[in-house]
């Protein structure tokens, strides 16, 4: 499986400059991916912020004019001054206001949708990768990339951004008016600029590592947290409360740990901004009284200078504070982005193949796999599943029975030799129509909300009412289900609607039946069933086979009665293959095992 920067190094905290700036470069163009729709609303953000900005630089200026001129000019009997002179003053304040209002709900809508375009990419891209990464990257550390990471990269975008724009063209105009004000004060305010710099790369370079480090941490709580619900009943078994309470406590601790030295830092760089900006004042307030003294300035234009410096540093405040989520929403993105990167590793062909009937032949040759980077567990393995047969497969937990039946499902590709369906290779076929042709029910028989008729409806969905009574009838579902609350309707994660873990079993059978597929795998399919639940379902079983191809994995020999033919695997080899009769007759490992059984129902 491919391993991209992020997702490979979940837990890497420090990276090297070249992989810092890879993870940079891919934030970044995932970022432009989700801004290029939004262009149009971006340009008109444009345009607002520039002219809102402009309309509140020019008020201290009016200041500054109406004391050195229309002052005069009213002393002199001069009304019409004082009139123009206000009048400019309150548009430009209405419009600032409402430029401004303008602005952040553009901008609100913006990220909304930015931020809808990537939760819809992170479920999407999830559930398009392939169970080799699912197996392999925690449940956990997704719901964190969906839940926590996003909701960093909300607050960043629905406030950060905006106001970073604002506050940088404001500081820019601002700035623009000192220098038209008195030339000699905008350099002093420009050399202000350079310790501002210097403060800003020390926080940057001592927050980055924290940031990245809170979002693993992050993702570890979450993980926990999750992990411990659902596995809640071995918790209780086994009494894990306490040992589960010191764990999660370590790291929430570690959590909070990091969180308080990253508000230290802030709590650093905010009021040396503040500091910054006062000295700048008063630098401003010594030079300007001097030269008011030797009649080289206006009284106006100092306080104007005043205004303006004093505002020129309140942004200030602002894009430190958006400076603290950069960082946090910038360690996010690597992650988000990282996920994004993931490529499934089995891929839709580029021009599918199609089989106008399917007759459910299956035939592995020269077949090669490993899971991963890992070893070889399959080598050079041949069979052959003529259509309609009823084939079970036995061994020891970990012979290759379960990997088996996730290669015909095409859960993994194989590393080298083939598998056909029908003389076509599987990894030709279309998903659409593998899956629609190749139906796998596993032993964690997983129903999702909803009522069990929708459950059922899985299988095909548009099915009618009747036609999943009658899947249910054939298993031996139906009438467990009519005795429930509400029967097909009844809503299976509701209080009085919950089934037990056969009768979920049954569920998915009759799902499966609905599916009607050429290929049929049951994989440990029986495993919850209490021996009188198996006996029962074992006619529901005929019926679901029915002249398919079927593949039955089970510990459980009573499964296998009903195969036509049973391979016993071992060391991911075929070490046996023959009738269930002919084995037992053989004296083989499944004779051992049918014996075995046959003691264990006495």
């Amino acid at each position: 499986m491919s391993q991209p920067l992020g997702v490979a190094n979940e837990d890497a905290i420090k990276l090297t400059g070249a992989e810092r700036k890879a993870v940079r470069q891919r934030s970044f163009r995932l970022l432009a991916a989700l801004a290029l729709p939004q262009k149009k609303m971006f340009a008109l953000t444009v345009l607002l912020v520039l002219v809102s900005n402009a309309a509140r630089v020019a008020l201290p200026l009016l200041i500054a004019f109406a004391i050195d001129s229309t002052l005069p000019a009213v002393r002199e009997g001069n009304w019409a001054a004082l009139g123009l002179t206000g009048g400019a003053y309150i548009l430009c304040a209405v419009t600032a206001g409402v430029m401004l209002s303008w602005y952040i709900n553009a901008a609100a809508r913006i990220s909304q949708a930015m931020l809808l375009d990537l939760r819809l990419r992170v479920f999407r891209h999830t559930q398009r990768l392939s169970l080799e990464f699912h197996e392999s990257y925690t449940s956990g550390r997704i719901i964190s990339r969906q839940t926590s990471d996003l909701e960093t990269l909300r607050e960043l975008l629905d406030q950060g951004v905006s106001e970073l724009a604002s506050s940088c063209v404001f500081i820019v105009f601002t700035l623009a008016s000192i220098f038209m004000l008195d030339w000699q004060s905008g350099i002093i305010v420009c050399f202000a600029a350079i310790p501002v710099t210097g403060l800003f790369y020390w926080y940057q370079s001592r927050s980055e590592v924290l940031y990245r480090e809170s979002r693993v941490v992050s993702a570890k709580v979450i993980s926990t947290f999750v992990e411990t619900m659902t596995g809640i009943r071995a918790v209780k078994a086994f009494r894990r409360e306490k040992a589960n309470d010191q764990n999660y406590a370590d790291l929430a601790e570690q959590y909070r740990a990091n969180n308080v030295k990253s508000f230290n830092l802030f709590g650093i760089l905010q009021p040396g901004l503040v500091l910054l900006g006062n000295l700048t004042v008063a630098g401003l307030l010594a030079f300007g009284g001097f030269r008011i003294l030797d009649g080289t300035m206006q009284v106006g234009v100092m306080v104007a200078l005043l205004l303006a410096s004093k505002r020129i540093f309140q942004p200030m405040d602002e894009i430190a504070m958006f400076y603290s989520s950069l960082q946090s929403a910038t360690a996010a993105l690597e992650k988000v982005s990282g996920l994004l990167e993931e490529e499934p590793t089995v891929k839709e062909p580029p021009a599918p193949r199609s089989i106008e009937q399917v007759r459910g032949e299956l035939a592995f040759k020269d077949a090669v796999f490993g899971y991963g980077d890992g070893p070889v567990i399959m080598d050079r393995f041949d069979l052959s599943i003529p259509a309609g047969q009823t084939v079970a497969v036995v061994g020891q937990t970990g012979a290759g029975k379960s990997t088996l039946a996730k290669l015909i499902a095409r859960f993994y590709d194989l590393r080298s030799g083939s598998l056909t369906l029908d003389g076509v290779a599987i990894k030709d076929l279309s998903n659409e129509q593998l899956r629609r042709h190749v139906v796998m029910v596993t032993q964690e028989a997983f129903l999702f909300s909803g009522s069990v008729a929708e459950n059922i409806a899985l299988g095909r969905p548009g099915a009618s009412l009747q036609e999943i009574q009658d899947a249910a009838k054939a298993v031996g579902a139906h009438q467990f289900i009519l005795d429930l609350p509400d029967g097909y309707d009844t809503d299976v994660n509701k209080r009085g609607g919950r089934v037990s873990a056969g009768q979920r079993q049954l569920i998915s059978f009759a799902r499966a039946f609905l599916a009607d597929p050429a290929v049929l795998i049951l994989d440990e399919a029986t495993s919850s069933l209490d021996i009188p639940s198996e006996r029962a379902v074992q006619h529901g079983l005929q019926t679901l086979l029915g002249n398919r191809t079927a593949l039955i994995i089970a510990h459980r020999l009573s499964t296998v009665q009903i195969a036509d033919r049973v391979l016993v695997v071992h060391g991911g080899k075929i070490v046996e293959d023959g009738s269930p009769q002919q084995l037992i007759a053989d004296g083989g490992r499944f004779a051992a095992l049918h014996k075995a059984w046959q003691d264990s129902l006495v």
